[in-house]
């Protein structure tokens, strides 16, 4: 029977921010981890943190310093540690000393945009969490033109194909241009490709999807494919700009 603070091994060393849980169970089967001096390759094995003495490749268990990272991923890139298909991840465009990081929610394939990065478990649910308030901002271009009612209909919520809704922050015009409608969506909740829903909720389809801000972090300065570290007062930013604070 496990302790009531026992929690697993692959848990444990995510948390502390050595690796994502796909690479820390790796790590686990591959022998690298001891538990009170017997070598555990049990991903699943409980421990009970401060009173287990945890190894890692031979040294104590201590949390890795934490990393913030913001890149912007291109379209027709997938936002995955790998790819039974091959396809191209965003680790194809990281250094090997930012492998460890993992994606803070999640954007498709077909979308380009902010994405964050980070060991830190907290800080991730945090700006993941719906309650947290962290708004993301999205520039959209949509099939045909799209009426003053429908984007009435879309900011005051919408109930999308599979019964959940969306209840957007803001939906306005920015313009009509041909045959097309450019919308900036700013949600903050993270529904699985629930602007592409909302869009296709009222009759439309979504061609081109940008994530352009986070919070108070934006698209500016920053090239296609590339990213930077966070610095303390901006990752200090995006905590507080939620409505919630919960960290």
């Amino acid at each position: 029977m496990k302790a009531k603070s026992a929690v697993t091994l692959d848990r444990v060393l995510s948390r502390m921010g050595h690796a994502s849980r796909t690479d820390t169970r790796e790590a686990i089967l591959a022998g690298r981890l001891k538990v009170n001096g017997r070598v555990i390759r049990d991903p699943e094995c409980w421990v009970r943190p401060g009173r287990d003495h945890v190894q890692f490749d031979g040294l104590p268990l201590k949390p890795a310093r934490k990393f913030y990272y913001l890149f912007y991923k291109p379209k027709g890139v997938i936002t995955s540690h790998g790819d039974p298909a091959g396809r191209k991840t965003v680790y194809d465009y990281l250094g090997e000393e930012r492998r460890w990081v993992f994606p803070v929610g999640r954007l498709d394939k077909d979308t380009s945009g902010l994405l964050l990065l980070t060991n830190d478990t907290e800080f991730a649910d945090f700006i993941t969490n719906p309650g947290s308030r962290v708004s993301k901002t999205y520039l959209v271009k949509a099939s045909g033109l799209i009426s003053d009612e429908r984007i009435e209909k879309l900011t005051a919520g919408v109930q999308m194909k599979r019964g959940d809704w969306a209840t957007p922050q803001l939906v306005r015009r920015i313009e009509d241009r041909g045959k097309y409608t450019w919308l900036e969506v700013v949600l903050a909740e993270g529904k699985n490709r629930e602007v592409r829903r909302m869009i296709e909720a009222v009759g439309f389809k979504v061609l081109k999807l940008v994530r352009t801000r986070i919070g108070p972090l934006t698209l500016d300065g920053l090239e296609v494919g590339k990213g930077r570290p966070l610095g303390p007062a901006e990752v200090a930013a995006l905590k507080r700009s939620g409505g919630r604070q919960g960290l």
